[in-house]
């Protein structure tokens, strides 16, 4: 037996809305966007946090997306609580890239876990806590100078707790060469201690996997074998 079923047929002289009744479910997402947008709009200040340029809008990378510079040494995370960076980093999306997609390009060059290091589980809630809207629009993040740790970290956590939307969007770039792969050179604005510490790395790859082959920098120290073969030849003496 064929089941029942049945028809809505909308006459077009009546001067009915169809959208009303055919797409309530996507005015409904777009409402609840609207609320979760409208409780990090507000008037308070973050002059401060411009001031130090740790968050700020660069040009395009070669996919045509957007990219919002996160320089980690900028941010101090001694200072600053999880709440007022989540609604910094909204605001500045929502105001600066209000639509069309975008890229990160996160610099973890140097960066200290106590002073510089909001923590994974911040920078999870922050992501997750965002509008649907805004996660979509996130295409790629660039990782530069990753570091063992945070390699470790991620490969061994990341899946716990990072949704399974940002950890595929994680690209790590080991060094600045990799990443004018991606964006062209000039489209984004590299600090002078960013390419210094590109080139400890290059001249001492293992720095990458946390192994400093000279911590204390003895190869400079001038050689002090002729003070000693001196002393030697007169206690011979």
């Amino acid at each position: 037996m064929a089941e029942d079923f049945s028809v809505l047929v909308l006459a077009s002289d009546l001067g009915i809305d169809a959208r009303s009744l055919l797409t309530r479910s996507d005015e409904i997402d777009e409402e609840e966007n609207w609320q979760d947008c409208a409780q990090y709009l507000g008037d308070e200040d973050f002059s401060d946090l411009d001031l130090l340029q740790f968050f700020t809008l660069q040009g395009l990378d070669k996919s045509g997306n957007r990219i919002f510079r996160i320089v980690g040494k900028y941010f101090p995370a001694r200072v600053v609580s999880a709440e007022r960076l989540k609604k910094y980093i909204f605001q500045k999306i929502i105001n600066e890239c209000p639509e069309g997609p975008y890229s990160l390009v996160y610099m973890h060059s140097t960066v200290q876990k106590d002073d510089n290091s909001p923590g994974i589980t911040i920078l999870r809630w922050i992501y997750e806590d965002l509008p649907s809207d805004i996660k979509d629009r996130l295409q790629v993040v660039y990782f530069v100078h990753p570091g063992l740790r945070s390699r470790l970290v991620i490969a061994t956590l990341g899946r716990l707790l990072l949704s399974g939307g940002l950890y595929w969007k994680i690209k790590y770039v080991s060094r600045l060469q990799y990443l004018w792969d991606e964006i062209k050179k000039g489209e984004v604005e590299i600090p002078d201690f960013v390419k210094n510490h590109d080139n400890v790395l290059e001249h001492r790859p293992l720095t990458d996997y946390g192994i400093e082959p000279d911590p204390f920098q003895l190869t400079e120290v001038q050689s002090s074998s002729f003070s000693l073969n001196r002393y030697e030849s007169r206690w011979v003496s």
